[in-house]
């Protein structure tokens, strides 16, 4: 091993190595097996989580707004680690949905409702309107954590 170095925050070991045949250089990462996560669709059918599922929905909900790749990933890595953090195996997709909601809330309201409305199932424009005049209403979820709104309760769009 040539070198070793944390990353992720401490949540893994990048390592450099040195093949003792070849000679060829490569990194190895290591990180602790944590429980798996698994989420419960609105169907009642459950699957494991997976990063880049949530990520691509975050990503289409930001196209063409200022939100960053790497903010991006601070928000599918921060909602994973809030669900793994709880110590559960299974959540459902509205709460996932909730807090994706509620961090693109604090990033961005064009992609708030633009994944609000994909996520909710907005059939109508009533539907969009209620969204935007939610948001109005309030000062766009600023300094809140995900999951809350300013008054520290549930976002007010209702999760059918």
């Amino acid at each position: 091993m040539l070198d070793s170095r944390d990353t992720d925050e401490g949540a893994a070991t990048r390592r450099r190595r040195e093949c003792s045949w070849c000679g060829r250089r490569f990194t190895t990462y290591e990180r602790i097996e944590g429980t798996m996560l698994a989420v419960r669709k609105k169907s009642g059918r459950t699957e494991p989580f997976e990063a880049g599922k949530l990520r691509a929905g975050v990503a289409i909900a930001c196209e063409k707004r200022p939100i960053t790749p790497k903010q991006i990933d601070e928000l599918v890595l921060e909602t994973e680690n809030h669900f793994r953090d709880q110590g559960v195996g299974q959540v459902s997709s509205q709460e996932i949905g909730r807090y994706v909601m509620a961090g693109l809330k604090r990033l961005d309201e064009v992609a708030y409702v633009r994944f609000a409305s994909v996520y909710q199932e907005f059939d109508e424009v009533r539907s969009f309107v209620s969204a935007v005049e939610s948001l109005a209403d309030t000062e766009a979820g600023k300094g809140s954590r995900p999951g809350e709104d300013d008054s520290g309760g549930d976002l007010a769009l209702p999760l059918d």
